[in-house]
């Protein structure tokens, strides 16, 4: 057994469930704290276990496969003991970030040829060769290789993109059928829905996607630029067409705001970078509010950062993360990345027990005032 459903929400399509992979279960719904290159960026991973209370971490082909390289990866004996982590890992195939950053990337039926933004060498990812990748980085979770299309894009671009991420798809399931698990831990493949914002491309990708049977499917292609309501219009139409008894991972998906909703419509994961991302610029993610902690008013203010939760991260008053923030100390960046975290691992928590107990959509209405509030 891989996902077990544990209960559903009366009112919406909101649902609480268990992933259970062999290093470890993780209760969904759930987020995973983006660890781009092994690393969720000023974060010690004793912390992130014992503090913040990750269950997952995500990691990135792409980075990883540019630096350190696989060969390092394998070497060490896979992710997990390179980086000194023993709970789950997933990790996102390089797809996007070849589109979004990489330089001369041509798109053929073989695969993406694209220049490193590094330093400018060439390389090609092919379907099979992101498996065998993400097989000697030893995750927990792969990610397909597919093509995440831009907002707004022209249908019949997006049909052609779709008809080659699903050639994609079957060559990766082919080749995940003849790769063997390195590190004596199964690996698991989800495959991605894709179609942009077009209906019937979403809804064919859903069908079809889910015809693979795998262990898990993720919805791809959304929080690229288009408006919220489109996202959840497209997440709400992926989740009628996907299977109740798998887990559905949004990815790269998002705001406090985005996550409670895109729960309600039946979504078990998320990732995202933005509580570091966002943190590291002075932005706080609170039970009352967000906060910009560069602003004037906080300068004295000596209340703790989110007075309302007992976080770790709260040892510290909001004058003091204002004083290293605006003076770019590394410690105000560790504090706030480190405080965003927490509070994102707290929400999907309290969603869970919400559900649990039938009150999730009345506690999501009254919260989702506060959080899109701003102090």
């Amino acid at each position: 057994m891989f996902f077990k459903l544990t209960h559903r929400s009366p009112k919406s399509n909101a649902r609480v469930g268990k992933i259970f992979t062999d290093r470890g279960e993780i209760d969904t719904p759930i987020f995973m704290p983006v660890g781009t290159l092994g690393t969720v960026k000023g974060v010690f991973n004793q912390d992130l276990k014992e503090k913040i209370n990750a269950q997952i971490i995500l990691s990135n082909n792409y980075h990883l496969y540019l630096r350190p390289g696989v060969d390092i990866i394998n070497k060490a004996r896979g992710l997990h003991k390179f980086i000194n982590w023993d709970k789950p890992i997933l990790t996102d195939s390089g797809g996007y970030q070849v589109f979004s950053l990489s330089n001369n990337v041509k798109i053929k039926s073989e695969g993406v040829y694209f220049s490193s933004h590094i330093d400018g060498s060439k390389h090609l990812f092919t379907p099979e060769s992101v498996i065998k990748s993400q097989n000697f980085i030893g995750s927990d979770i792969m990610m397909v290789l597919d093509e995440c299309l831009p907002y707004p894009c022209e249908y019949s671009y997006a049909k052609n993109s779709l008809d080659l991420t699903h050639d994609w798809l079957d060559r990766s399931v082919e080749e995940l059928n003849k790769t063997k698990d390195l590190y004596g831990h199964r690996q698991f493949m989800f495959p991605i829905v894709q179609g942009g914002t077009f209906k019937e491309l979403r809804i064919k990708s859903s069908e079809y996607i889910a015809a693979k049977d795998l262990p898990g499917n993720a919805i791809g292609g959304l929080s690229v630029g288009e408006p919220k309501e489109i996202i959840y219009e497209n997440v709400d139409l992926v989740c009628s067409y996907l299977p109740k008894d798998k887990p559905r991972y949004l990815m790269g998906v998002g705001t406090p705001e985005n996550i409670l909703e895109c729960i309600s419509l039946g979504v078990d994961m998320f990732d995202c970078v933005m509580p570091t991302r966002n943190g590291r610029n002075g932005m706080l993610f609170t039970s009352e509010g967000t906060i910009n902690i560069k602003n004037k008013k906080w300068e004295k203010d000596f209340s703790p950062i989110d007075s309302n939760l007992n976080f770790y991260s709260s040892d510290y008053s909001k004058a003091y993360l204002r004083h290293l923030i605006t003076n770019k100390e590394i410690l105000g960046s560790q504090i706030a990345s480190f405080h965003n975290l927490q509070f994102y691992l707290w929400l999907v928590n309290k969603a869970r027990k919400k559900i649990k107990n039938n009150t999730f959509e009345s506690w999501k209405d009254k919260i989702l005032i506060k959080l899109n509030s701003k102090l």
